[in-house]
């Protein structure tokens, strides 16, 4: 796999590989995710209780997730890393308002911070890519006019 050739692509490759750790974990071992998380480990489950399930399905979730993030930061598609800015905003709003609402427990805000966070990084990755890509403009001296190679440095 390719290495990120730019800050947002290296935003999105890290957010990637953490996405696809933490659904490893969730599948392999979904008392530590819990635990990780806030929430309560139950000895036992009620029937009817699906919390396993959901779990499983989040973690693939998260693992297939991780697996988009890093394809894309290995092809330079700034239209995913400029679309995953706006989502993870949009995810730390959901996810902070569960937690405000005492949906989830206060710790679950980790996870709403991490999305803003992650979002705010890849917005810089973005701003910093783009600033340094703009060609330096010379300015011309009273000897004559820049060259086309001072203009392009």
């Amino acid at each position: 796999m390719k290495l990120p050739r730019s800050a947002a692509g290296w935003t999105v490759a890290i957010f990637g590989l953490l996405a696809l750790v933490v659904g490893a974990v969730g599948l392999v071992w979904p008392e530590a995710l819990l635990r990780l998380l806030g929430f309560e480990v139950l000895e036992s489950r009620a029937p009817g209780d699906y919390t396993g399930t959901f779990l499983t399905a989040s973690s693939m979730a998260s693992f297939n997730m991780g697996v988009y993030y890093l394809l894309a930061s290995a092809t330079e598609w700034r239209a995913f890393y400029r679309f995953t800015v706006v989502f993870r905003l949009v995810t730390f709003t959901v996810f902070s308002i569960v937690v405000l609402a005492d949906a989830a427990p206060g710790r679950f805000f980790g996870v709403a911070a991490w999305e803003a966070l992650g979002a705010l990084a890849t917005a810089v990755g973005l701003w910093w890519d783009r600033r340094s890509a703009l060609p330096v403009v010379a300015v011309s001296s009273s000897a004559g006019p820049a060259s086309t190679a001072d203009a392009v440095r």
